[in-house]
């Protein structure tokens, strides 16, 4: 592919995120769907708060559902995410190829049919298993290493992101960092080595990198 733009590799990393931001708050939305019908129909507004969304923007468990699945008005939703993912794969065509695409679109589509029906869990599984397709059909489609490791950059920072926030056991954290920083070392795009370095101290610590949750954040939003 040659010199990666500046543009292009912002939207090459920007892919990455999206599209992991779907597939982990989807999933996550999951588990506290089922809490929400069975045990605490307020248990949305704990979601909200770790990840940083005003929850009394909902008015209540149905107002939630509908509209942080649903809704393009809400840029938090799950369905406005998957809308910048597919429009970020729309540019990137030829980068990722069509076949790569059309899996981002059947996700789209598959969320778009689903605000027309009541089945949440049935509805929404297939977007799951068609982010998990478009993974294997990136690794198998995208020759360019260069422009993969961006993408997969955006994938693992977006994927620590969440995993941090939502406080997944640390094993997972220490996992996913390993990923990130094994593709930030492989993108050809400058970014802060002050800050890498800052997070990587923060994740050595352990369990204890709690302690410096803040600024283990910082150090990820201001890397690039």
């Amino acid at each position: 592919m040659g010199i990666i733009s500046l543009e292009k590799a912002d939207q090459l990393l920007w892919l990455g995120r999206y599209t992991e931001r779907v597939f982990t708050t989807l999933s996550s939305f999951f588990k506290y769907y089922d809490k929400m019908l069975d045990v605490d129909e307020e248990a949305y507004k704990k979601f909200c708060d770790s990840i940083n969304i005003p929850s009394q923007m909902y008015q209540d468990r149905e107002d939630f559902i509908s509209t942080y699945v649903y809704s393009e008005l809400d840029p938090n939703s799950i369905y406005s995410n998957m809308l910048r993912a597919y429009d970020n794969g729309v540019v990137l065509r030829d980068e990722i190829s069509s076949t790569t695409l059309s899996y981002l679109q059947m996700s789209l589509n598959c969320m778009e049919k689903g605000a027309q029906s009541g089945a949440i869990l049935y509805d929404l599984q297939p977007v799951i298993d068609d982010l998990y397709a478009f993974w294997g059909c990136l690794d198998d489609n995208v020759e360019d290493e260069e422009c993969r490791n961006l993408i997969k950059c955006g994938k693992y920072l977006e994927r620590l992101d969440l995993y941090m926030r939502m406080d997944y056991p640390y094993r997972l954290i220490e996992k996913e960092y390993n990923k990130f920083a094994n593709r930030l070392n492989k993108i050809g795009v400058a970014y802060s080595l002050a800050e890498a370095d800052r997070l990587c101290r923060i994740i050595s610590l352990g369990e204890d990198w709690k302690n410096h949750y803040q600024e283990a954040l910082n150090a990820l939003w201001n890397m690039f």
